[in-house]
């Protein structure tokens, strides 16, 4: 082995809190991002699912929903 125990393992010959420290921090980053990720993906299917409900509400009364419509320019290039 590298290490005869494993308290020299977490001491690294005197490098053991900045290794570990790293260690910390990328794991507690790497968690928040999960989480972070998990919170925006929950709320972007939300807004979704809202948004498709209201679009069916919107087909069965009868109403029409507003489409955006583009008209051609036409270039005169002579």
């Amino acid at each position: 082995m590298a290490f005869e125990s494993l308290t020299a393992f977490i001491e690294m010959k005197g490098h053991g809190p900045f290794v570990w420290t790293c260690y910390g921090v990328f794991f507690a980053l790497m968690g928040a991002l999960i989480y972070w990720s998990l919170f925006q993906r929950r709320r972007v299917v939300q807004t979704q699912r809202r948004d498709m409900a209201r679009a069916a509400a919107g087909a069965d009364s009868g109403r029409t929903t507003v489409t955006a419509s583009f008209n051609r320019i036409n270039d005169s290039q002579d």
